[in-house]
């Protein structure tokens, strides 16, 4: 198949890049940098040059191609998420558009995007939150009314030893105010996948998403508690761990402080029996043990 990739060189998209061509299809990446011309081209890719406000751009690298996979999303200043959101939002509307009925279209969302409140663990078909800037599932709906196969992968943070979702913040945080924290008793948990597991999910998303709407969750750890998390960094940097008051979090965390207070706990159990899919990588910790500091 023909696969046009956005944010094909970024963390995520640079593997399932390598994944896919392993696999004998042939991918499209979109790239905005010269360094990403040399990253896509090396693993045999074909390269579009242009960026995630470039809709004309979108149109024509998604134009004639029998999946588009939407991993873009600029996390450049997570202060201006809303406009990040906005941006998706056009993106995805974008890509879509030209797709033919019976094409697909893979978007990117997050396990914490999904209905639910404290304590509930998240499943495939829980709906998106509307309480979110952030809402790429109910444009990828659109498209379905078109007749385009769409497939929705909610995201846990997913890791490795170098980056490890919202974590790095979390650790630059850490290490710019000396201590490493976690909100009350840190009982509320992140979702967890290893990239390389992730990476792989995407290419089965790619290869069975029939018609309709199919939403997927790409978690091997359903929860992992934010106290841990906190424990880990202040291993790694050697510094003390403490926990907050609720009302110290926005001082302490900046915009990251809805997220740090959160309980995301996610379910693939669905995921796993549809696609044949069971991660074997290392679990969040294991990699956060691991990582250079």
């Amino acid at each position: 198949m023909r696969i046009f990739v956005t944010g094909a060189t970024g963390f995520i998209g640079m593997e399932l890049v390598k994944e896919l061509i392993a696999a004998g299809h042939q991918v499209r990446g979109l790239t905005r940098s010269e360094a990403g011309v040399q990253q896509l081209e090396a693993v045999g890719a074909e390269v579009h040059r242009g960026t995630l406000k470039d809709l004309d751009g979108l149109r024509s690298g998604a134009t004639g191609m029998d999946v588009v996979v939407n991993l873009a999303f600029s996390h450049d200043d997570m202060s201006k998420f809303a406009e990040s959101g906005r941006d998706e939002r056009a993106a995805i509307e974008a890509l879509g558009s030209v797709l033919e009925p019976g094409k697909l279209l893979v978007v990117t969302s997050g396990t914490g995007l999904a209905n639910g409140g404290p304590g509930h663990v998240r499943v495939e078909s829980d709906p998106p939150t509307d309480a979110m800037p952030r809402q790429p599932e109910s444009v990828a709906r659109a498209a379905a009314e078109r007749g385009v196969r769409v497939g929705i992968v909610r995201l846990p943070q997913v890791h490795d030893t170098r980056k490890q979702g919202l974590v790095p913040y979390l650790t630059e945080t850490a290490r710019k105010k000396g201590i490493s924290a976690y909100v009350g008793d840190g009982a509320n948990r992140w979702a967890a996948a290893p990239l390389a597991d992730v990476s792989r999910l995407y290419r089965l998303v790619v290869e069975q998403t029939g018609p309709g709407v199919t939403v997927y969750h790409a978690v091997q750890e359903e929860g992992v508690a934010m106290r841990e998390i906190a424990e880990t960094i202040g291993k790694g940097l050697k510094i003390p761990v403490v926990s907050l008051q609720p009302e110290q979090a926005a001082e302490h965390f900046g915009w990251l402080a809805h997220f740090a207070t959160l309980d995301m706990p996610a379910s693939s159990k669905w995921t796993r029996k549809t696609l044949d899919w069971e991660p074997t990588g290392p679990g969040l910790i294991e990699d956060l043990t691991n990582m250079k500091y």
